[in-house]
């Protein structure tokens, strides 16, 4: 939970930091002569034309804190034009945007990183779609905890005393198979009570390790294998890996998905990657906030049945309207495209997820 609350921390702090630097905050009193005092260039507007600081700049604590609070606080009207468009025609906002239109919309990077930061900080607060906690089981997660934590100091002292002998053993040329068994379970025990002190798991959650090739998923490739079974062996523990970088590397999601979208669009060439580019991102943002918005929905008590047909259903309907709209596709063109592009989702998806074990391994 704390890493939760450190990651909304650093997105919130760049948000207020980027937007008052950046002047769009400045809202002081009089004008300091008639030239821009950031680059000196002359001013012939509110603006200036050649940086485009503003010619107004305040210089008191009561007009900073105003743009604090403006900056975290304050949604913009291009946000509530965006917002509409891109859930019920997604495929017009991203076609204008594409086309030039660019002071009407948010920009398709700043609202997936909102989207991102708003996801992290639900996530913190209340929990995903299908995890709510209710007062009860705060309080006896609250003391489960709290043993936990004492277990945890329990096993990190029994763990350096066997460490210790470990290598009083290796200085002696002994090797002790038995003792490096006890200090891997040791490990793995302290993995995941420190994943419960911090929140991150509920301490009746006890997963045996997945059996790889029972469970089918072998890809032949070696180095895939390995990691595949790495994460098999400890499921918490690639949970919670996953949870603390995923937010970091969101990002990436986009040039992953790229080379997939191109290929729909290989024989085309009035379409290029930077469209690509904007397609990827504004829809990656639209399903960000579906799940922020389903996770809030559960939290005011929506059935989990309606939260997963919603889960089913709401990703290949927005991408059918979104492909048709951005691409100026026929139906048959837009419907073979959505499957595909579903395929291509989840295939970014499991390269994405692989990559941030591959990292945590």
């Amino acid at each position: 939970m704390s890493g939760d609350f450190e990651a909304v921390a650093d997105v919130a702090t760049g948000a207020v930091v980027a937007h008052v630097v950046g002047g769009k905050g400045d809202a002081g009193q009089g004008a300091h002569g008639g030239a821009c005092l950031n680059c000196g260039t002359a001013l012939i507007g509110t603006h200036c034309h050649a940086c485009g600081q503003s010619g107004h700049i305040h210089r008191t604590a009561g007009a900073l804190f105003h743009d604090i609070a403006h900056g975290v606080f304050h949604v913009e009207g291009r946000t509530w034009h965006t917002l509409p468009l891109l859930f019920w025609r997604p495929g017009e906002v991203t076609r204008r945007y594409i086309a030039g239109e660019r002071v009407n919309f948010v920009s398709p990077m700043a609202l997936f990183l909102f989207s991102v930061f708003l996801m992290v900080a639900v996530f913190g607060l209340i929990g995903g779609p299908f995890g709510t906690v209710n007062a009860t089981q705060a309080t006896a997660l609250a003391k489960a905890r709290t043993d936990a934590a004492n277990d945890l100091v329990r096993v990190e002292a029994e763990l350096g005393k066997l460490q210790a002998e470990k290598a009083a053993l290796k200085a002696k040329g002994v090797k002790n198979p038995d003792l490096n068994e006890k200090i891997g379970d040791l490990t793995n025990e302290q993995a995941e009570l420190r994943m419960v002190t911090k929140g991150v798991l509920k301490p009746d959650i006890k997963s045996d390790p997945i059996d790889v090739d029972q469970a089918g998923l072998k890809t032949g490739v070696p180095g895939v294998d390995h990691i595949i079974r790495h994460a098999a062996a400890n499921p918490e523990l690639t949970a919670y890996k996953l949870q603390a970088s995923a937010y970091k590397f969101s990002w990436a999601l986009i040039p992953i998905s790229l080379p997939f979208i191109w290929m729909l669009f290989m024989l085309r060439r009035d379409v290029g990657l930077y469209d690509h580019a904007v397609f990827a991102t504004y829809s990656l943002a639209a399903m960000t906030l579906m799940v922020v918005g389903l996770s809030l929905a559960a939290a005011l008590g929506m059935p989990g049945v309606l939260t997963g047909t919603v889960l089913v259903f709401f990703p290949p309907w927005h991408m059918y309207r979104q492909l048709k709209g951005t691409y100026g596709l026929g139906r048959f063109g837009a419907i073979w495209r959505t499957f595909a592009l579903i395929v291509a989702a989840y295939t970014s998806a499991l390269i994405f997820f692989i990559v941030l074990i591959a990292m945590g391994a």
